[in-house]
């Protein structure tokens, strides 16, 4: 399992991958994340979940396309449309065989940047079938692979106006959360900043002791908030249980 997140602010973008890849018995650790960017006026970045066949596949005919025909994109929606084009290409060459032994050609990817042309940052979600949907003003992020666990906080907190650094606080509990809970999603975990007009993302990897302390606080503030939660409906409700019980 995947998890992947990308988060469109006013400001700029975040991107948080982990690293964890599952085969058959064996865990590999291995990049989920690629940038491209050439400080002038374009900076991407691509982040995808699924079979990592297809994914690995995917990524390699798009970058050939993107070494011939990189300038040629002078906008987010016609790079986002090309990758689209590879994921149907790759459809077409293994989908049938996949079927017959048993697989479901899954693979999803969040496109993230600005190019040239481009009035502000993007960030862009594609599916399976090659087509995409642009991130919206109400909810301004994707997950893709494992986004159970870690949406409920982004769903909470989360809005288009909030900070880079409130961003990447979220972005960084969130797959805390998904990490608890699910032995599918692991450290280590590559986040990516993009600032608004810049056309320079900075990327950076962390282990798990690099970040295990502000999960730890993190845990003992989430206990002292429940024993400080007002808890008046909680007792009428023990309470009643002591009085039935009484009864009986």
């Amino acid at each position: 399992m995947t998890y992947c997140l990308a988060m469109k602010l006013e400001d700029g973008l975040i991107g948080l991958a982990d690293t964890r890849l599952t085969a058959g018995n064996q865990t590999l650790i291995a990049k989920k994340l690629l940038v491209r960017q050439n400080y002038r006026d374009n900076a991407v970045f691509f982040m995808t979940s699924g079979l990592r066949a297809l994914r690995d596949k995917a990524l390699i005919y798009f970058q050939e396309l993107l070494d011939e025909q990189d300038r040629q994109f002078k906008k987010m929606y016609q790079l986002v449309n090309a990758f689209g084009a590879q994921i149907r290409r790759v459809a077409d060459e293994d989908r049938k065989s996949l079927k017959e032994a048993g697989y479901d050609f899954n693979i999803h990817a969040l496109i993230g940047g600005q190019l040239k042309d481009d009035p502000d940052h993007k960030v862009f979600m594609v599916f399976p079938e090659g087509n995409w949907v642009e991130v919206g003003e109400a909810n301004p992020y994707f997950i893709i692979g494992n986004n159970s666990h870690g949406k409920p906080i982004l769903d909470r907190v989360m809005n288009k106006r909030a900070t880079l650094e409130f961003a990447l606080k979220v972005a960084f509990l969130s797959f805390n959360a998904t990490r608890v809970s699910s032995n599918d999603v692991e450290y280590p975990i590559d986040v990516i900043v993009y600032k608004k007009d810049t056309f320079m993302i900075t990327q950076q990897r962390f282990e798990q002791e690099d970040l295990q302390k502000y999960s730890d606080w993190w845990q003992k503030r989430l206990a002292h908030a429940i024993d400080d939660f007002p808890s008046e409906w909680a007792t009428d409700v023990l309470k009643k249980f002591e009085q039935e019980q009484q009864q009986q």
